[in-house]
């Protein structure tokens, strides 16, 4: 009765969704009888009140996880039958614009930019910082520009953009900000959006991230966001730790500018790094090898970053600590939810951990674990996060982001349950709501000892490979491992099979 109740609230929902864009077509039409004269003397559509525009409400589609397909095919029919505009192509693409402010630039001094898709008819909108590594000396900036050059220039950038993930407009890949108005900031600044440095003749690089993010806020202003609501400003890999050093330079500027109304929160992907001692040390030489720790030293400098003002009181003279999630993340004033995956392969990367398709060494195998429990235990005080147990790279922005789940919740579910508590503390009720977590973490030791983790594939063969293939590929004794967990290897084979 109670799942009814709830498939019917969800139908209302579209139901209403459907009847305001008609009825907002019905008020065209009725305000079309008025004369001539009177429709000229109308303002122009940017100066009228954008505190007329409808706001639109995000569907929780949890009552029907179970047989969503079938419900959004009956839920777009219902739509077009009462809207049939909808039923002709939407565009779902993000349209390239390029920063207003032309001395903000990518590293080579090509201008800098965004791409967006508006829904004009919602107060949320999402801001979303792309990933891609970093360069922090001449050396290794030049070998970037060669075979990178997307991630340092804007030359070559396409006009439009389609999001997925987090940032798709379709409602069965993103149930909960589908409607939201979508922003993608590429990163060519090569600096984990910290830089605050211009293209000089000295300098033979610009690296300006922290800018670039606070330009496109400002443009942004003066195409609806100054009538938001809520903005989220999310990102992965370094886009990720990106959000942490700029969700509250963000929201400070937005306050300066005279926009206390928007509540800014931060959601970090894949951005949690550790700075931990590398399982071989090696000299750094480039990005791949260096040590966390090391890079960063160099490139704050290189880049003339800058760290958010409480965390670097905290680390004053030290402001590279401010680039580690454990670090950084107790001096945030603004909600941000992590997610992070147990085993990240960036992270093993850097720590010398290379995953080449041969069997690991035992030496290897234990710094895997250790890295799990590390990263756990660096978690365990943040309210809202998501912590898988696999081994990949990046999550919101896949196509597998709605597939994978902790304790049996699902990210954008996760998400869900985060919105509504953040509404729930915002009313002066500090209990989350009952059923809906938001603290999920994997409690079990090992790479992909989740059953829902992203599906892996042997790389000689190409061929996918379940739990215990993976971790004997990874050199898993399941044997020795037994003994040492007390127990019989044929039950820690269930365990495993199983994803206990």
């Amino acid at each position: 009765m109670a799942r009814s109740v709830r498939v019917m609230r969800v139908i209302h929902w579209a139901v209403m969704l459907g009847l305001i864009q008609s009825g907002a077509l019905g008020a065209r039409k009725f305000r079309g009888g008025r004369n001539p004269q009177q429709r000229r003397a109308l303002p122009p559509a940017h100066n009228r009140d954008r505190a007329e525009t409808t706001e639109s409400f995000s569907l929780d589609f949890t009552a029907v996880e179970e047989n969503m397909d079938n419900f959004m095919t009956q839920v777009k029919n219902l739509a077009q039958s009462l809207y049939p505009c909808s039923a002709q192509k939407l565009d779902y693409d993000m349209k390239l614009h390029f920063l207003e402010n032309t001395s903000v630039t990518c590293n080579d001094g090509t201008p800098a930019g965004y791409y967006l898709k508006e829904s004009k008819g919602s107060r949320r909108w999402l801001i979303f910082l792309e990933g891609g590594w970093y360069c922090f000396n001449k050396e290794n900036c030049d070998s970037r520009y060669e075979t990178m050059r997307r991630l340092m220039s804007s030359s070559k950038w396409p006009q439009t953009k389609t999001g997925t993930g987090i940032l798709s407009s379709l409602p069965e890949e993103n149930p909960h900000w589908w409607n939201a108005n979508m922003v993608f900031i590429p990163y060519c600044s090569s600096d984990v959006w910290s830089g605050a440095t211009p293209k000089t003749d000295k300098n033979d690089y610009a690296f300006m991230g922290s800018l670039i993010i606070k330009e496109v806020v400002k443009d942004l202003l003066t195409k609806g966001l100054d009538n938001a609501k809520i903005l989220l400003l999310a990102g992965s890999s370094a886009g990720g730790t990106g959000v942490l050093l700029n969700v509250d330079p963000v929201s400070e500027l937005l306050e300066e500018l005279g926009h206390t109304n928007i509540q800014v929160r931060g959601l970090s992907d894949s951005g949690w790094f550790l700075d931990n001692k590398q399982y071989r040390c090696t000299d750094c030489v480039d990005t791949i090898n260096c040590a966390p720790t090391e890079v960063i030293k160099r490139g704050i400098k290189y880049w003339g970053g800058v760290v958010p003002e409480r965390c670097r009181q905290a680390y004053e003279g030290k402001e590279w600590n401010c680039f580690f999630g454990y670090k950084v993340y107790p001096t945030i004033k603004r909600p941000v939810f992590i997610v992070q995956w147990l085993f990240d392969e960036a992270q093993l990367t850097v720590d010398n951990i290379h995953l080449t398709g041969q069997p690991v060494q035992e030496g290897q195998w234990r710094y895997i674990q250790n890295l799990g429990t590390e990263l756990r235990n660096t978690l365990k005080d943040v309210p809202a996060m998501f912590a898988p147990a696999c081994l990949s790279h990046e999550f919101i922005t896949r196509n597998f982001w709605t597939d994978v789940q902790v304790k049996g919740t699902s990210l954008p579910r996760a998400l869900h349950c985060w919105d509504r508590s953040l509404q729930e503390n915002s009313r002066n009720n500090k209990s989350p709501p009952k059923g809906c977590p938001v603290h999920l973490i994997d409690s079990c030791p090992w790479p992909h000892c989740n059953p829902t983790c992203p599906t892996i594939r042997d790389q000689s063969t190409g061929q996918e490979m379940n739990v215990i293939q993976f971790l004997m590929h990874m050199g898993f004794d399941v044997q020795k491992m037994a003994h040492q967990q007390g127990m019989d290897p044929s039950k820690l084979l269930g365990m495993l099979s199983s994803g206990s």
